[in-house]
C-alpha cells in the first residue's frame, strides 16, 4: 500500500503542519506517514487524515500490484 499524501497535500497546498493543527495528530506520526516510514498506521490516524482532506481512505490510500 503506498499512500497518496504528498500528492493530495501539493494539491490542496497544505503543509503537514496544517493537517497536524486540523486533526490534532502530532507532527510526527504524519511525517511517518507522508514519508511511508510507517507500514501500518491505525485507523483511526488514517480517517482523521482523510476527513481533513476532504477524501475518503481509498483515495488516501493506493494499493501495489
Amino acid at each position: 500500500m503506498k499512500n497518496q499524501m504528498r500528492v493530495l497535500l501539493a494539491k490542496q497546498r497544505k503543509k503537514i503542519v496544517d493537517v497536524a493543527e486540523g486533526t490534532g495528530l502530532s507532527k510526527s506520526t504524519l511525517t511517518a506517514i507522508y514519508y511511508e516510514r510507517t507500514k501500518r498506521p491505525g485507523i483511526d490516524t488514517l480517517q482523521k487524515i482523510a476527513n481533513y482532506l476532504d477524501v475518503t481512505i481509498d483515495e488516501l490510500l493506493r494499493v501495489e500490484e
